[in-house]
């Protein structure tokens, strides 16, 4: 039962858009510019940088309260329950269900998520995934690709640092449910008509 009362207030936390609330804060919604994404890419290309790190921390934040929020909860399941609420906060974030279940994509929960687990488990979880992601950035200087990049290492990584496999599995699911979320950004990817990297204001 604590996987799934996990999940759940993992979902209810992740149901909280920064997007959404930096857009209101602003008088933009986010749904109506640019890529019409409720993530920290799109907030930092229509609204800019602070709008972006706003909306990125934030995010963040959400997959590192679901984390510990069930890690104490259930402290006999104390790690399985922590990844199941991350899982949750993901979910909530790319389908909030009091905006259509439209949402970002999740990236920035997985990172707080995965950062959570690095005080928990394994540094290294940290640090190789977040190497990996930023290296596809650098290398590629498009955000899609470092974030896709990132959430493949995961249960990759995962495995070798001896995770239990329940959480190799969920890490696995959320690796497919990101390159779902950033299939348009595949398709722009494939024709060459993908935003590349850039810290500016657009509107």
């Amino acid at each position: 039962m604590f996987r799934i009362f996990s999940l759940l207030i993992g979902y209810f936390i992740g149901c909280i858009s920064m997007g959404f609330i930096v857009g209101k804060i602003t008088k933009t919604d986010l749904r109506k510019k640019g890529s019409g994404n409720l993530g920290t890419t799109n907030a930092l290309r229509v609204l800019g940088f602070r709008a972006g790190l706003a909306t990125f921390l934030g995010d963040i934040l959400k997959g590192v309260i679901a984390f510990f929020v069930c890690r104490w909860l259930f402290p006999d399941n104390s790690l399985l329950a922590g990844i199941y609420a991350g899982v949750g906060a993901v979910l909530g974030h790319d389908f909030p269900f009091y905006l259509q279940f439209k949402g970002g994509k999740g990236i920035a929960s997985t990172i707080g998520l995965i950062l959570s687990l690095s005080f928990v488990f394994s540094p290294a979880i940290g640090l190789i995934t977040f190497g990996v992601g930023i290296i596809g950035v650098v290398l590629s200087h498009y955000i899609s690709v470092g974030s896709i990049a990132f959430s493949v290492s995961i249960p990759l990584i995962a495995i070798v640092l001896g995770a239990p496999m329940e959480g190799v599995a969920l890490f696995a699911a959320l690796a497919v449910l990101a390159i779902w979320r950033h299939k348009e950004n595949i398709k722009r990817l494939k024709s060459g008509t993908e935003n590349k990297f850039t810290l500016h204001k657009s509107v």
